[in-house]
């Protein structure tokens, strides 16, 4: 519902702004720009989702193949000590565990479409341990805020869009893969901000030693990385981070296809399974997109969004800082609210700057490390007709604003303009 609102107002404040400018100030060519802007952001919208269908039908494939092969069984087997320690109001035998472990896997491994059917079992499941059926237990409330931090390994969409856009402005030599590592570091710092909150305030030890490997041996490899590329000039910074993730996402795909040959499964046939259903995510975000980029049209071609973005970043120089980062806030502002929205707005950053630029590369970090915290609570919690929702909201929200800051400040790390 809050969307619908902000959609409303994207159109409506734009119109408004248009008609002030066009009749009382004179500038009577704006409204057709307007138009001409309106029209165009729904043919763009078109270009970039079936542009992404390629991308994504190839990377659900690969997904696919992995998730018929028993890996992401596996990975889930490898952080299950971390999660019964995060859990623990839920009975060891409980088939709960089960679909919490799966369903927080599948969203490190960015598999959203997998993702969201586990953790409305996982929510189900939770509700039958709830003696109060209309409050949320402390384990539920761990579990969408964990949701809501969502530690993402591998970005793939963000970075699927930031290919096709590319292709779409000729940018030569691009490399789709160079946010991998600062998403990596500001979604960790989210998901470990969230998991402390909650920890603190349902007075969970976290000094115990699934938690300290955890915490440890993640944020070691992220320091190393990070201490092995603080050396090197920006440019070839930008190069090395952009074939670390590359290594990485080639390394995924060879492991889940070397995986699905040892077990003598029709890796083929798998990949097709998986193809087909990019193509239909790709098909659906189309309304989704042309909605959001026609009203960001609207408002940024009446130049409202240009008197947002100079206002905020009056403000924030008054405080001393840079305001390099401000124009990629609003993909920050409307990601809590919801993906599809920040998605619009991430794109229309990255069409407005470029893709390469250091605000187009600021609006994929965020994307890529914050969550559709209204939309998870809303849609997990409705799922199960839970009213009360105790804390659960706030501790989202903070972990949101953290994983922002940190976006933010890793994105000067790597990419300062």
């Amino acid at each position: 519902m809050a969307l619908n609102y902000v959609w409303i107002a994207f159109f409506l404040i734009g119109f408004v702004v248009g008609i002030i400018k066009a009749f009382v100030l004179g500038q009577t060519g704006l409204l057709s720009e307007m138009m001409t802007a309106l029209f165009d952001a729904a043919k763009n919208g078109f270009e970039i989702s079936i542009g992404l269908a390629g991308i994504m039908s190839l990377w659900l494939g690969i997904m696919k193949i992995g998730e018929r092969a028993g890996v992401l069984s596996v990975f889930a087997k490898l952080v299950s000590p971390l999660f019964k320690t995060l859990f623990k109001d839920i009975p060891k035998e409980s088939p709960a565990y089960g679909s919490v472990i799966m369903n927080l896997s599948a969203t490190m491994l960015g598999l959203d479409n997998a993702a969201t059917p586990l953790g409305l079992k996982a929510m189900n499941e939770l509700q039958e341990l709830n003696p109060v059926k209309d409050t949320a237990t402390d384990a539920q409330v761990m579990f969408l805020v964990l949701n809501t931090a969502g530690l993402t390994l591998i970005p793939t969409s963000v970075i699927a869009m930031r290919q096709t856009i590319a292709l779409e402005q000729h940018v030569q030599n691009f490399n789709a893969a160079d946010i991998f590592l600062p998403t990596l570091i500001a979604t960790f710092i989210a998901f470990i901000s969230g998991m402390i909150i909650v920890a603190i305030s349902q007075r969970i030890n976290l000094f115990r030693l699934p938690v300290i490997l955890f915490v440890c041996g993640f944020g070691g490899l992220i320091a190393l990385l990070h201490y092995s590329l603080s050396g090197m000039p920006s440019d070839k910074m930008n190069q090395t981070i952009g074939a670390i993730g590359s290594t990485v996402i080639l390394s995924v795909i060879i492991l889940f296809v070397t995986a699905g040959m040892i077990k003598r499964q029709n890796v083929f046939d798998n990949f097709i399974e998986g193809a087909k259903e990019g193509f239909t995510v790709a098909v659906r975000i189309i309304p989704y997109l042309v909605a959001m980029l026609a009203a960001i049209s609207v408002l940024r071609s009446s130049g409202c969004m240009d008197y947002i973005i100079g206002g905020i970043a009056k403000v924030v120089a008054m405080c001393g800082l840079r305001t390099d980062f401000v124009p990629a806030l609003p993909v920050a502002l409307m990601k809590p609210l919801s993906g599809s929205g920040a998605r619009g707005l991430m794109v229309d950053v990255m069409r407005h700057y470029g893709v390469a630029s250091f605000q187009g590369k600021l609006a994929a970090i965020i994307q890529g490390s914050t969550e559709t915290t209204f939309y998870v609570i809303a849609v997990y919690f409705g799922s199960v007709q839970i009213k009360n929702t105790r804390n659960a909201l706030v501790c989202g929200l903070i972990a949101d604003l953290i994983g922002l800051v940190a976006a933010i400040i890793v994105g000067y790390i790597f990419f300062a303009p």
